[in-house]
């Protein structure tokens, strides 16, 4: 698309807003309800031994690059990581504090694919969607690089290829959607050897990890991560100690589309008056230059 192009569309696009202000604040909602059937999955890292082997895995089905250091090179933990472009998923290493004794804890950093994304909600033109099976997905047709969606991402998980100068793309964690829609599992789940990582609906999942919650209150905290986050997420945490101590952001309930509405509907408000009032100001602007122009020559015909 031209540029022009887009910036006429963006124009009317603006205009229309004027016109109809509810239709568009509905619009700006992006809500994407729940669904019942879902996948989800579910991260126990009560379990994780930061073997990496869910980076390999990701990387094999997902068919990226190499990384610079090996999967089996552990050195890697000592450094917090977050996803990248050839690296969709990380383990990072956290030390903590568990009933008064000091412990290494790991755990798996990715798409947390929300039920209501920010990323989604931010995107204009719907390059990222929320799938009705869970994942959340992306058309790199349809991109057009603003780079909103890292903007919105509460977790920094969308990566931007800034080496590749004419086909820039998003790159995150898919969740695996081919794999999932094929009847497999997705590659870290598959990879993973001690189980830390269980996959299947969302609803089943829940009640898996409250079970484990109500069944050793010495080993969990009494909070599932991702249930309720942000409007909650198809990625779901279980941990010995608060999420904050894992490197997990401290988020309200209320999702990105009901936190953002206003502001998302006022962008599109002033998208739509700012071209009418530039353009009154250079009328004014125009008005006065010409009256201030014609006034010598008029006054010099008075004297004479």
């Amino acid at each position: 698309m031209k540029r022009r192009h887009f910036l006429n569309l963006l124009g009317l696009a603006g205009v229309g807003v004027i016109a109809s202000p509810v239709s568009a604040r509905a619009a700006g909602s992006r809500s994407f309800p729940g669904n019942p059937d879902a996948f989800a999955v579910l991260h126990d890292t009560t379990l994780c031994t930061g073997c990496r082997k869910c980076e390999e895995g990701c990387a094999k089905v997902n068919e990226l690059p190499a990384p610079a250091q090996p999967f089996d090179d552990l050195s890697v933990l000592e450094n917090k990581r977050n996803p990248d472009i050839d690296l969709w998923t990380v383990v990072n290493k956290y030390q903590t504090v568990v009933n008064g004794q000091s412990k290494t804890i790991f755990r798996k950093h990715q798409c947390n694919h929300c039920l209501e994304p920010a990323c989604a909600s931010a995107c204009f033109v719907k390059a990222l969607s929320k799938s009705p099976d869970g994942p959340v997905t992306y058309d790199p047709k349809l991109c057009v690089g603003c780079r909103y969606c890292m903007m919105a991402c509460p977790y920094y998980v969308p990566a931007y290829d800034y080496h590749n100068v004419r086909n820039p793309l998003v790159y995150k964690c898919t969740m695996c959607a081919d794999r999932i829609r094929a009847g497999k599992l997705p590659g870290c789940v598959e990879a993973c050897p001690v189980g830390s990582i269980t996959f299947g609906k969302r609803t089943d999942l829940l009640r898996l990890a409250w079970g484990r919650i109500r069944s050793k209150p010495d080993i969990y905290v009494e909070h599932v991560y991702g249930e309720h986050e942000m409007g909650g997420s198809s990625w779901l945490y279980l941990n010995a100690v608060p999420g904050k101590d894992l490197g997990l952001p401290a988020l309200a309930k209320a999702s990105a589309p009901e936190l953002t509405i206003g502001m998302l509907g006022s962008a599109a408000m002033i998208t739509g008056i700012a071209p009418a009032l530039l353009a009154g100001v250079y009328a004014v602007s125009k008005r006065r230059k010409n009256a201030a122009d014609q006034e010598p020559a008029g006054k010099a015909k008075e004297d004479a």
